[in-house]
């Protein structure tokens, strides 16, 4: 088992595309995550990315972008069957690191000592998780009111 494992969801009402898209580009990601060097393992497109974790941790982190459709299929005006209830997503976020061994790890050792010293670095990288994906919500869901469906993107004229 990692010496760190962390698991975080949060529910984004905007389509799986879209959130997958907010992960997609390299240079975002020491903004996301300042301390992790990534590789990417897979690009599973709409689905997510998983990484190779490196530097002073090594292992890996994942974001996974689980469709939901909500509410019942809805008619087509056409006659045809409908595409399903408005779509939302459930994004998973992963990271299942060590200390990387020797000098270069000491840094996570230090993080990671103590009884409490887990659980704390646990709690601070859930609450960073909860920051990316509630600036992603508010990103996404931009005029969306509560218990209103999602706002449409605008579209270029």
């Amino acid at each position: 088992m990692a010496a760190l494992d962390v698991i975080d969801e949060t529910f984004v009402l905007a389509a799986r595309a879209d959130v997958a898209a907010a992960f997609a580009d390299p240079e975002a990601w020491p903004r996301l995550w300042p301390d992790l060097g990534l590789t990417v393992f897979a690009d599973r497109g709409e689905a997510g990315i998983r990484w190779s974790v490196t530097g002073r941790w090594v292992g890996s982190a994942e974001v996974w972008c689980e469709p939901v459709v909500l509410g019942p299929a809805s008619a087509d005006p056409d006659g045809g069957p409908g595409s399903g209830g408005e779509e939302g997503t459930l994004l998973h976020w992963f990271l299942r690191v060590d200390p990387a061994p020797g000098p270069e790890g000491d840094p996570a050792r230090r993080l990671l000592r103590g009884r409490s010293g887990p659980a704390r670095e646990a709690l601070r990288r859930q609450r960073a998780a909860k920051e990316i994906a509630f600036g992603l919500k508010d990103a996404l869901e931009r005029g969306r009111r509560p218990g209103e469906p999602a706002v449409p993107a605008a579209t270029p004229a």
